[in-house]
């Protein structure tokens, strides 16, 4: 395969912080790639760099003579009065028929097509980007973190695309969901290096866990090796009929090395707020309607929640979700109806914006201490902050000097320093990174108390969610099945209209778990399975915790035949764990859902 890009040895810095320190990657034709890192790794300056838009301190970057890029850009490249058409036409060259036909791929039509393109939302916009770069036909699509504020069925279209979009792409992104869909590359960007993976993100983040336990499990075995050289040589070195003994073990023993291992970085750490957990409704709508200025964007809303339910709330973006979330706790009065919350519940919120309305002059530490429930210490709020990383000195910044992650995990904090036992979260995972968003998600799988949130993130979403609520078509409505459920029936619109505007021309393409997601299987087949995957998810879980506790106790152990029972304990739980894992790939493939 031809070179598209390549970068060799590349070195960048800014002030003390090194992004690049000697990394090097090629990108080849036809290669999709996921790019990941943590937030602040420099993989937007990298993007930069490849565009030509940065210079490396040193080191080369290599574009082969052929390539032709696509970049998705954030910032709003529409005319005044533009119409998205209007704007196809003038950003590409091609004619009407062409760029409707290539925006019918992501169902921009109708007003969406002839009327002002800057009225549209934010991830109607983006269709409209992509449908501009298809038109450009590159041979390498770069992404940046193309899935931000983008609604579901967005997420799947966009998905849809680049499944079958025969160029390259290399894509940024935190949403784990999107590019085990997309990509079948990994690249990582750690401490300044790349390191290209020829797999998914799945496999890949489990390859580097396992390459770190299998590192701390040797060298556990070297450091018990030398203890029991040192002991040796320390009792023998001073006899002169073992003395040579002792030289002979010296040799051996500086021989021995451990490897090193990079500390990891820190990582953000959430525990729920400890309530009293309670039992029959938590909120009731009773003939709801919800809406601005009188208006209802939906309407005749009879939903019911119960105590320690995780209600995700999903839908569109503009169909009311957040409207709905906003009445439920009174910062939108009701167009009509009205809203019954149950006895003693105590409300905790998190809106998508937030963190813009935080007061700039308090400090970290500041603002917790104020926002705090009585009972709450200074130290209180010193341990949430740096379970959060607000650590040292950090405590003491000012909010107007904070990025927008660090002001939503200050906004988390506050959260957890109260006791409330309903928590209502607006795209909670907006500006976090994606070690966060776990920290979170494990945090409210342990809170007792009761949810109601919207997310993007369908890997969060699948995490924490006991029952999903839909807000559709002006209604809201407790929709019957699981998220997979919600998330195959989208998918299946999705495809019924992609068949459709291909006017039934050709056949529907074949099932195949990464291009339709769909399963072969009946109704009662599809229960039985999704049944078996759940109690496999069960014992893979425990397996891995069983392993994860022996590991654990071999690292400590000096003792030589402990440490070798425990060898043998751990191999036979990898037997029985790899057999799980088998199974529930089968499994997994034959509902459609690799």
């Amino acid at each position: 395969m031809a070179v598209l890009l390549q970068i060799l040895d590349g070195v960048k810095s800014y002030g003390d912080q090194a992004l690049l320190d000697g990394a090097s990657a090629t990108i080849h034709d036809g290669m999709k790639v996921g790019f990941v890192g943590r937030n602040g790794a420099g993989k937007s300056t990298l993007l930069r760099i490849l565009l030509g838009e940065e210079e490396l301190d040193s080191g080369e970057v290599i574009r082969g003579g052929h390539l032709k890029v696509g970049y998705l850009r954030q910032h709003d490249p529409f005319e005044p009065g533009e119409s998205a058409l209007d704007f196809l036409m003038r950003d590409s060259g091609q004619p009407d028929w062409k760029c409707g036909e290539v925006a019918g791929q992501f169902e921009l039509k109708g007003d969406y097509l002839h009327g002002p393109v800057k009225d549209l939302s934010g991830g109607w916009q983006t269709r409209v980007k992509l449908a501009a770069l298809l038109l450009h036909d590159p041979n390498l699509l770069m992404l940046d973190e193309p899935t931000n504020f983008l609604d579901l069925r967005t997420q799947i279209l966009l998905e849809h695309f680049l499944q079958n979009f025969t160029a390259s792409c290399l894509i940024v992104s935190h949403d784990r969901a999107f590019l085990t869909a997309t990509c079948d590359q990994t690249l990582d960007l750690s401490r300044g290096k790349l390191t290209l993976y020829p797999g998914k993100i799945g496999p890949y983040l489990e390859k580097i866990e396992e390459d770190r336990v299998r590192d701390e499990r040797t060298n556990a075995s070297v450091v018990a090796k030398q203890k029991q050289l040192q002991r040796f040589i320390e009792k023998n070195k001073a006899r002169a009929t073992s003395a040579s003994q002792a030289r002979s073990k010296q040799k051996q023993l500086d021989r021995l090395q451990t490897k090193d291992i990079e500390s990891d970085l820190p990582t953000a750490s959430m525990k729920a707020p400890v309530v009293e957990p309670r039992q029959g409704p938590a909120v009731q709508c009773l003939e709801l309607s919800i809406g601005y200025d009188g208006q209802a964007v939906a309407s005749d809303i009879g939903l019911e929640v119960e105590h320690q339910q995780r209600a995700a709330i999903v839908g569109d973006n503009g169909q009311g979700k957040t409207t709905l979330l906003r009445t439920l706790v009174k910062s939108l009065p009701p167009v009509d109806g009205g809203i019954k919350w149950g006895y003693g519940c105590k409300i905790g919120t998190y809106a998508q914006h937030v963190y813009t309305t935080l007061p700039e002059d308090q400090t970290v530490i500041e603002y917790l201490e104020y926002n705090a429930m009585p009972g709450n210490t200074t130290q209180d709020c010193l341990n949430v902050a740096g379970s959060l990383l607000f650590r040292g000195g950090h405590v003491n910044k000012p909010i107007r000097v904070l990025s927008g992650g660090e002001r939503a995990r200050l906004c988390m904090a506050s959260l957890l320093l109260g006791d409330y036992n309903i928590l209502v979260l607006d795209e909670p995972g907006n500006h976090l990174d994606v070690e966060t968003v776990e920290a979170l998600a494990n945090a409210l799988l342990d809170d007792k108390g009761t949810v109601l949130f919207t997310s993007h993130d369908r890997h969060f979403v699948k995490r924490i969610a006991t029952n999903v609520i839909e807000v559709r078509d002006g209604r809201a409505r407790n929709y019957n099945g699981d998220y997979d459920a919600y998330l195959y029936s989208v998918n299946n619109e999705i495809e019924e209209g992609e068949r459709a505007r291909a006017g039934n021309k050709m056949a529907a393409p074949p099932v195949s778990k990464t291009s339709s997601g769909k399963s072969s299987l009946t109704g009662k087949q599809t229960h039985t399975a999704r049944k078996q995957l759940r109690n496999l998810e069960k014992t893979i879980a425990r397996l891995d915790g069983q392993k994860k506790e022996l590991n654990k106790e071999m690292l400590n152990t000096s003792d030589a035949d402990r440490a070798l029972e425990l060898h043998n304990e751990i191999e036979g739980i990898q037997a029985e764990l790899s057999e799980a894992e088998e199974k529930w790939c089968e499994l997994s493939e034959e509902l459609g859902e690799w």
